[in-house]
């Protein structure tokens, strides 16, 4: 391809550029398109690798141009007559293509040349030299284009003309410097070759000095030129400093500072070009920037270093070149997992780069640890087994791509490597327990911390610690840290509150767990849902430990009637939220859960999270751990956030590294919402072949700045939708879920229960805790008896019948042998022979009864020792379960009526008896195990039946020492099996190895004053308590002393008695029942070493309760005891210890003035209250304030209860120092007996 060019007058430059940029066009610039050609050699092709030089001589004469260029940074020079008229420059190299970057100049010479000596025309002329005129373009083919100026104004003499054409930018740009011609100045250029005819306006050419071909252009190719005057330049201010704002792979945005001093429009000219400036290296880019000082550049190669500089161009003169030079980014690795861990190893897997596909590249791994010095692996895998690490230590770990010699920026996880599982409970205390499991009984024992003050003073403590508040009720339980005033060892004594509840659970047997659970919930704890084992690498789902959680809670639909329902939560249908997390936030996910779910007014820790004591310590054996917490609407608008019930899980730990735990939440839960920074979003990917059943739902964050709520769809391709703008506060955030809930639910209205997942934790490859053979060997024992009971009374009469009807006369009979209050005139021993006859033949008729099939049921249950405790659990919760379904509205009514209408005695009975009548719980088939083994002396003495019934007292000694209560007296009869108690007590003296020395503390006091729930809390121990129901009768717990205190309390053991509540102004009932409230307190307050009293904050029934209680303790003066005693007020407001003491005063008062008024009191010689029982004056009046601190079910145990409690226990174990020596269980038969028959 050949341009000519025609010339008119002398100018020193001329520049044409061909850009393949478009171009608006300034004054001397103009822009063609190139024909589209077909023939063959118009298609743009590499220069060939031939070397082919012409040179012809001069046609003598001095030179008067030379024509300089450089090549590959050599200088060339040739000499060119006046009388030549053409040049014709070529060169080609082999391998070499120079063209692109070969810079041309024509100087004028005024003087001879000879032997390499020249002399310049002055170069550094200040002069301004005028542009030349626009440009036009006469032809234009395929392959070349003929294009001619305008002459520069005001300038005579010589002329010369520098032209410069390109393709696709500055970097591809080709000069020439032309000889005038006398008119106009043309030039021909072929486009397919560098050759350039320089024509006179005649047409005669000059003889060609040189040629050089090349084939570079393209057809239908848009190509910009420009022709200015170079010389002399115009002084222009080079731009400012370069920087780069934005660098990608492929693409970055630089920017430079305006130069200084220069003001109108500005113009840039930007170029760059790969690796290092080279001579003859292609130029990768050439532009033209207008009137800004900010250039995005694309479509750059990964990895690379790129040099850019930017000249200023004012009115067609450069300025100075400023450079500088920067590296392409190279693609992060990505979704970067552990997929494996390991005490002291760890697998991590990624993939590659964006657009590292066929690129030929490593990675560089780099590991590290506090205190330690980086280490640094190479590989090519996307995977990689790092080896040798410490166990139990926090790493972080960054992989980033090597190109060469260039890397990426690094992808991070941290993993904390397993600490030695063994060395973890060990550092607690708890590797002995790991194989030989805890127990309730064990954790519930009287030690040195109810006996006097410890302090913590090594993790070995935290176990036991955190279970004495726990048992307690004490929602401060996770808060236990050492005592400690070195800084270093109290750091390293520190242990997560997570650790230690995992390490509890994994340590203790499945009844352990469920009282922990239960007490948990209470508390407002999450509890563990998958806990993960980091020994055995599994995970259970612990559906058997949550089985025994009951809540009470006011849905919408009961809500508006003021009616609450009570149902066990594993097998309630709520729908369930899980809340995920990917990678490392800024955000507390566990504090958010917590001002979502805590009602208006309140906020409660139910997950423990990063802002709580020890909550920022690194999670060692709990990672994996998934928690479960519900949130139970009152009913009240005031307060509840959400008005139905929903469950909500919450994963520790990177869904990354927990692919079963994630899986499983997203088949099970109405919605998953997950955690995450937007640069982790092409993990998501990865999700198309999971199975999802749940809605998702992203907390989008940049950085931790600022969050988006948006939904997310996998399928049939990632997508996600913004449904919130974003919040840049974490209440903000929180307002946001708590408008998005129940959307959510109202468009997804699933809804499951806990027992109905354990299908989908099997699949999962999820253990489940109950589906050992122990558990479910059981279970069918227990079906089928529940599966017989369609009535409850019905039921009682027909499959416990020795308890019924026949027992109830029995119990009359027993009481009128001693009390003869129908005697009338008859003979005393003529009317108790009668009595007796009668007995005889009650007992023969219960005698005769058979054994049913439910209480054989019920032997088979209970024969094997393993099976025992889950059988009676499974029982006790499906009896439970039933009865609540019968019982609901009557316990509705009853405490309707209770709170309203008081004074209504007479209904409130009716309805009373109709719950007991309905009522089957697990006491009614121990009750008919008693009534059995009373008649079991009437069967030949060798039968199987009778050696089963004689096996039934040591069954039951069993299960007190197992921690179930036992009833001593039985609340529908009003009496005492005492053949039975007796058997069984003796039983149990025989469990403890004949070392059963006891003492006993007793509760009586008003009905539903709490005193189960005091017990409870006190103890550990799990007394009967359900809505709308009092105790009826007494049952008995067992305690055992640790060894180390036995000598100290001169007891091996502590008997717990829980009595029926005192019911002032009962109606008079012919079978005296009314009685029973006054003679089941006699008894327990004669049977103990130390009494409370609950009095009821109802100031109008006081007086009365007072009385019965004074009553109680009268008749312990035949018997001759006089037992400690403390008052308890309940549901009480914190008090100053001088409020209390004057408090204790006034009850002295009106103790003495209630026995100043009685009659009997009188008569059996008392006075005053201290004749009845012994009291510290300063100690023995106590405050108890309300159970929660809220309101319930969403509010927690109240901690002053707890802390209270704890306070009047260790009054209690005091008291009992004191306290004289009694004897042993053979000795409390005894007393059982002697003070029944006395009362």
């Amino acid at each position: 391809m050949t341009i000519v060019m025609p010339f008119r007058g002398t100018v020193k430059g001329l520049q044409s550029v061909f850009n393949k940029k478009e171009s608006s066009g300034v004054s001397a610039d103009s822009k063609y398109k190139t024909d589209e050609g077909k023939r063959s050699g118009t298609a743009p092709s590499k220069p060939s690798g031939t070397l082919k030089k012409n040179y012809v001589q001069s046609i003598g004469g001095n030179p008067d141009f030379k024509l300089s260029y450089l090549k590959f940074q050599v200088p060339k020079h040739i000499e060119v007559m006046h009388t030549q008229k053409l040049i014709n420059v070529c060169d080609k190299a082999e391998g070499n293509s120079f063209y692109r970057s070969t810079q041309m100049q024509i100087c004028s010479l005024n003087a001879t040349i000879s032997r390499g000596k020249e002399r310049r025309n002055s170069a550094q002329s200040e002069t301004v030299v005028p542009p030349p005129g626009k440009i036009e373009f006469q032809s234009v083919t395929t392959d070349s284009v003929i294009l001619s100026w305008g002459v520069p104004k005001g300038l005579k003499g010589p002329k010369i003309f520098r032209v410069m054409w390109s393709k696709g930018g500055w970097s591809n740009a080709r000069k020439l410097e032309a000889v005038p011609s006398p008119r106009h100045p043309t030039a021909k250029v072929h486009l397919d070759a560098t050759a350039v005819s320089l024509k006179r306006s005649q047409g005669k050419e000059m003889q060609a000095i040189r040629t050089e071909e090349y084939s570079d252009l393209e057809p239908e190719t848009e190509y910009i030129t420009n022709v200015k005057s170079s010389e002399p330049n115009t002084v222009v201010p080079p731009p400012g400093k370069i920087t780069f704002s934005s660098v990608d792979i492929n693409s970055l945005v630089l920017s430079w500072e305006l130069p200084k001093g220069l003001k109108g429009p500005k113009n840039f000219i930007v170029k760059w070009t790969k690796g290092e400036w080279i001579h003859g290296r292609e130029l990768e880019g050439y532009s033209v920037v207008k009137d800004a000082h900010q250039f995005e550049i694309n479509d750059l190669e990964l990895g690379q270093r790129y040099i850019f500089s930017v000249a200023t161009d004012k009115d067609g003169n450069l300025s100075e070149w400023v450079e500088n030079f920067v590296f392409t980014a190279v693609p992060a690795p990505r979704l970067l997992t552990k997929t494996h861990s390991e005490a002291s190893a760890v697998t991590l897997k990624w993939t590659k780069g964006e657009n590292m596909e066929g690129i030929k590249h490593q990675f560089i791994i780099t590991l590290k640890s506090p205190g330690k010095e980086r280490v640094a692996i190479q590989t090519k895998e996307c995977f990689k087994t790092i080896s040798n690490l410490e166990p139990g230590t926090e790493y972080t770990i960054e992989v980033s791509t090597m190109l060469i010699d260039r890397c990426s920026e690094p992808v991070s996880t941290t993993i904390l490597t397993e600490a030695c599982f063994r060395k973890v409970l060990s550092k607690m205390g708890l590797e002995d327990y790991y194989d030989d499991k805890l127990t309730l009984s064990t954790v519930l024992e009287i030690n040195q911390i109810d006996t006097s003050e410890s302090k913590l003073e090594s993790p070995k403590s935290y176990p036991e610690a955190f279970l004495r508040k726990l048992m307690m009720l004490n929602a401060n339980a996770r808060s236990v840290k050492c005592v400690s005033k070195d800084v270093d060892t109290d750091k390293q004594n520190t242990i997560n509150p997570l650790d230690l509840i995992t390490a509890l659970f994994l340590c203790s047997d499945g009844f352990l767990q469920q009282d922990m659970v239960v007490k948990m919930a209470l508390c407002q704890f999450a509890v563990p849902l998958l806990m993960p084992n980091h020994d055995t690498r599994e995970i259970t789902m612990m559906l058997w430990a949550m089985r025994e959680i009951v809540r009470t809670f006011s849905p919408s639909k009961l809500a508006f009637r003021n009616l609450s329902c009570e149902e066990r939560i594993v097998l309630t249908d709520i729908p369930l939220l899980s809340f995920v997390r990917l990678g490392r936030t800024s955000l507390s996910k566990s504090q958010v859960l917590n001002k979502l779910l805590s009602n208006t007014k309140e906020c409660y820790d139910i997950f423990y999270n990063r802002n709580m004591e020890g909550g920022d310590v690194p999670r060692k054996i709990s990672e994996g751990l998934v928690e479960m917490t519900w949130y139970l609407p009152c009913g009240k608008k005031n307060t509840d956030k959400f008005t139905e019930p929903l469950a909500v899980a919450n994963l520790r730990g990177d869904i990354r590294d927990f692919d079963k735990q994630f899986s499983f939440l997203c088949q099970t839960s109405a919605a998953v919402y997950i955690f995450c920074d937007e640069s982790e979003m092409d993990y998501f990917k990865d999700l198309e072949g999971m199975v999802v059943e749940a809605r998702l739902l992203l907390i989008s964050s940049i950085q931790g700045k600022s969050f988006t709520l948006k939904t997310m769809t996998i399928k049939p391709s990632l997508k996600t939708t913004t449904v919130s703008q974003r919040k840049n506060t974490e209440s903000e955030l929180v307002k946001a879920l708590q408008e998005s809930v129940p959307k959510m639910l109202g468009n997804c209205p699933v809804k499951v229960s806990l027992a109905n997942l354990a299908d989908t934790a099997r699949r999962c490859d999820i253990l489940v805790d109950e589906d050992i053979d122990e558990c479910q060997g059981v279970r069918k024992n227990a079906d089928n008896i529940i599966q017989h009971i369609a009535n409850t009374s019905m039921f009682k009469e027909k499959q416990l019948p020795s308890q019924g009807h026949i027992w109830k006369q029995l119990s009359l009979l027993e009481t009128e042998y001693w009390r003869l209050r129908n005697a009338g005139n008859e003979n005393i021993e003529d009317y108790r022979k009668s009595l007796k006859i009668t007995e005889k033949d009650l007992k023969t008729h219960q005698q005769r009864l058979e054994i049913r099939a439910a209480m054989l049921r019920f032997f088979h249950g209970v024969a094997s020792e393993v099976q025992r405790y889950y059988f009676l659990k499974w029982l006790e919760m499906d009896l439970d379960n039933l009865s609540r379904n019968e019982l609901s509205d009557l316990k509705d009514r009853y405490k309707e009526l209770r709170e309203k209408c008081p004074e209504d005695t007479e209904k409130i009975a009716e309805i009373d008896q109709k719950i007991s009548a309905r009522s089957l719980r697990l006491e009614h088939f121990f009750r008919e195990c008693g009534q059995l083994f009373q008649c079991a002396n009437h069967l030949p003495e060798f039968s199987s039946q009778r050696k089963t019934l004689e096996q039934l007292p040591e069954l039951c000694a069993q299960m007190l020492l197992d921690g179930f209560p036992l009833e001593l007296v039985d609340g529908d009869a009003a009496n005492i099996p005492l053949k039975w108690i007796t058997e069984v007590l003796r039983e149990l003296h025989k469990s403890m190895h004949s070392k059963s020395k006891l003492k006993v503390i007793t509760i009586i006091g008003a009905e539903n004053s709490g005193k189960s729930t005091l017990l409870n809390t006190m103890f550990g121990v799990r007394f009967a308590v359900s809505k709308g129901t009092c105790t009826r009768g007494a049952f008995i717990h067992l305690i055992n002393v640790n060894e180390h205190v036995r000598r100290k309390l001169e007891c091996d053991c502590i008997m717990i008695i829980d009595t029926e509540g005192l019911k002032p102004n009962q109606i008079v009932q012919d079978d005296h029942s009314d009685e029973r409230d006054i003679e089941v307190a006699s008894l327990a307050v004669a049977l103990s070493d130390a009494t409370i009293v609950s009095v009821s904050s109802d100031n109008s029934k006081e007086k009365d309760l007072l009385e019965m209680v004074l009553h109680a303790f009268t008749r312990l003066k035949n018997v001759g005891k006089k037992p400690l005693c403390h008052f308890v007020d309940t549901n009480m407001s914190e008090s100053p210890a001088v409020e209390r003491k004057k408090r204790g005063k006034e009850l002295v008062k009106q103790l003495n003035e209630v026995i100043r008024k009685d009659t009997r009191m009188r008569k059996a010689k008392i006075t005053k209250c201290s004749d009845v029982m012994e009291f510290d004056r300063d100690t023995f009046s106590w405050y108890m304030p309300p159970v929660w601190n809220g309101t319930p079910p969403m509010a927690p145990f109240s901690v002053d209860y707890s802390e209270t409690a704890h306070a009047l226990k260790k009054r209690l174990i005091g008291d009992l120092k004191k306290c004289q020596g009694r004897g042993d269980l053979m000795q409390f038969i005894s007393d059982v007996d002697r003070f029944w028959k006395g009362l």
